[in-house]
């Protein structure tokens, strides 16, 4: 059995305008969510073997700052380009090459395509992934290469307002 989670970034800041898309950090609300996000899942038994992240700047922080509630190393963040600006075959494509030995994996991607991705996994259509959201599913397979065609279980979703 294999858990995934799916995590948009936290709340970015969009004080200066001319910093390139990419490049766009956390505001101080994305900051906190951040974590109170992460210590929700700790509450409920959710700890992860990897996390995978966007190399964006607000994604990989994101990341980070879960990574801390988790007590990991910000080194056991798998970055993957394809995770920015993904769409949901990108998604597909990642979560088939994470590590087998992982039972639990995090992603955190951005909008528009981490919400296409989670409507794509099982009946509950979700409008809009609010920053910081987290999806959660299991499936029962043993490797990752086997996610795309396995029945998924619908487990929780979370964001910080609610």
């Amino acid at each position: 059995m294999k858990q995934l989670l799916i995590v948009r970034h936290a709340k970015s800041s969009w004080e200066d305008f001319s910093v390139p898309d990419f490049e766009r950090p956390l505001n101080d609300r994305g900051k906190k969510d951040a974590p109170m996000m992460a210590e929700r899942l700790v509450k409920n038994g959710v700890i992860p073997d990897v996390l995978i992240s966007s190399p964006a700047k607000r994604a990989k922080k994101t990341a980070e700052l879960f990574a801390k509630t988790f007590g990991m190393d910000r080194e056991n963040i798998i970055e993957v380009k394809q995770l920015y600006e993904a769409g949901p075959e990108n998604f597909y494509d990642v979560v088939s090459k994470a590590p087998v030995s992982a039972s639990t994996v995090i992603l955190f991607s951005h909008n528009p395509g981490i919400t296409a991705f989670v409507n794509n996994l099982t009946d509950v259509a979700i409008d809009d992934m609010p920053t910081c959201a987290v999806f959660a599913l299991s499936c029962d397979i043993q490797e990752w290469s086997e996610f795309r065609a396995a029945k998924k279980e619908y487990l929780f979703f979370d964001y910080p307002k609610l």
